[in-house]
């Protein structure tokens, strides 16, 4: 009865939080009998970030179907941050924020800290190059 799924990454090993995922479950339409019929056995898992959604009906099983199903969001959402094209997009975005403009009270703090900078080396000069400059 146990249908062979490759044992893959969970969910913690790949990041993903608990609050990111939106599950529910659903009256399965797979051959079970009467229990299928009565209970909500398949599982929906959508990854709200990258809008992965996975449904698995596999087995007769309400827990097993939610392990499965996990497993394979896992998976998906791993294959997702792996593509090149997810690369190009990381990198746009870390630009995006490296570039936005700085609140008046963020760039008195950058200021204040480069004059602190500024001071401890002055005073690391030698004696000679204070006279002369």
């Amino acid at each position: 009865m146990n249908k062979a799924v490759t044992p893959g990454k969970t969910l913690a090993a790949t990041g993903i939080r608990q609050e990111d995922i939106k599950e529910s479950f659903i009256r399965s339409s797979a051959p079970g009998g009467q229990n299928v019929n009565k209970t909500s056995t398949c599982v929906y898992l959508k990854h709200l970030p990258t809008g992965i959604e996975v449904k698995c009906q596999i087995e007769r099983s309400q827990a097993q179907n939610r392990c499965l199903a996990r497993k394979i969001l896992a998976e998906k959402v791993a294959r997702f941050y792996s593509l090149p094209a997810h690369k190009a997009l990381a990198l746009r975005e870390k630009l995006r924020r490296q570039n936005r403009k700085r609140s008046a009270a963020q760039k008195a703090r950058i200021l204040e800290g480069k004059r602190k900078r500024s001071d401890k080396k002055s005073g690391r000069r030698k004696i000679r190059e204070i006279e002369v400059a």
